[in-house]
């Protein structure tokens, strides 16, 4: 299984896998990604084995191929393609090799060749990777509902000491993720300040969260928050997982730790703009308790320059408190 793009394109591939192991029970299930993922395969159940594809230039098609057939998998799925991947697999005699016809190397590199256009789909982006891998499957239709139960992020580990004591029980944990990376629109800062002041700190404890490149560009701007509100960037993606798991609630945008709340079935709040490529429609995190709010266009608005920043703060606040309510 390769798949060596995003975090959140990652979290998404993860019902493949489980429908896959209903399918083949007796398969092992190698998981082809980047270090920085490697996290999210591991906390994945119907994974076996994390295989991490090399992002530095300095390895050779060589190397790249001898990693490959050093891992003796006879099938090699491309979710993601990506030339130096298809050379490889190919380079290392891997009998079976799926990707899809939209690419002029998987005709030099692959034995199936799938007719799947992801840029022209309006499904869903796991749905799309079940299309892709659909000589493996029985059925590779199935509604967004009859996917979430196959994720099967479980194997977290469980919150370390110093950070479980940092969560008061008593109060609703909520976790935010103000920027984006740019990979996609970002709810401006002074809304993610009133959204922190609208919410009782008898009753809620906010947590920042992000990388350290993240949390050094909002560190003037984390000081001026309210008391409730605690600096929760920098974790490694292996600490983001055991701390999402333990938390209530979540509130980001469409990224990538967004998509791993959703999938651990934490309660998962979305910010969205209404445009074509980040719609719910094809980016909507997967879980059984999540909710998208969709900046509206303007009458006669342009999709295509819209961003989040008028979601209103009041919403949010409104998500937020439902699900301290039901937590």
């Amino acid at each position: 299984m390769s798949r060596t793009d995003r975090l959140g394109d990652v979290v998404l591939t993860l019902p493949l896998l489980g429908l896959l192991r209903q399918r083949w029970p007796g398969a092992e299930i190698l998981f082809l990604t980047r270090q920085y993922a490697r996290p999210v395969a591991e906390a994945c159940a119907h994974v076996h084995r994390v295989v991490e594809w090399p992002d530095h230039h300095a390895a050779t098609a060589a190397a790249r191929a001898a990693l490959l057939r050093d891992t003796g998998a006879d099938t090699l799925l491309h979710l993601f393609p990506r030339r130096e991947v298809a050379i490889a697999g190919r380079d290392a005699g891997i009998a079976r090799r799926i990707g899809t016809a939209r690419r002029w190397y998987h005709w030099l590199t692959c034995t199936e060749r799938v007719n799947v256009s992801r840029k022209r789909s309006a499904l869903h982006e796991a749905q799309l990777n079940l299309l892709v891998a659909a000589p493996l499957l029985h059925q590779s239709r199935l509604s967004l509902a009859e996917l979430v139960p196959h994720a099967g992020l479980t194997r977290a580990a469980p919150l370390d000491a110093a950070w479980a004591s940092r969560i008061d029980p008593a109060r609703c944990t909520v976790l935010v993720q103000p920027l984006t990376g740019g990979t996609v629109p970002a709810w401006p800062l002074e809304r993610w300040t009133a959204l922190a002041r609208a919410l009782d700190p008898s009753r809620f404890q906010l947590f920042v969260t992000g990388s350290a490149d993240e949390g050094a560009q909002l560190r003037e701007w984390l000081r001026s928050l309210p008391a409730h509100v605690e600096d929760a960037t920098g974790q490694s993606l292996a600490l983001l997982l055991s701390f999402t798991r333990a938390a209530d609630c979540f509130v980001g945008a469409s990224t990538g730790p967004l998509h791993i709340a959703a999938a651990l079935g934490v309660p998962t709040i979305g910010l969205y703009p209404a445009r074509e490529s980040g719609l719910p429609a094809r980016w909507e995190p997967l879980g059984a308790r999540t909710t998208m709010l969709l900046q509206a266009p303007p009458p006669g608005g342009d999709h295509a320059t819209l961003d989040i920043s008028a979601i209103d703060v009041d919403e949010v606040r409104r998500e937020v408190e439902r699900v301290a309510r039901e937590r």
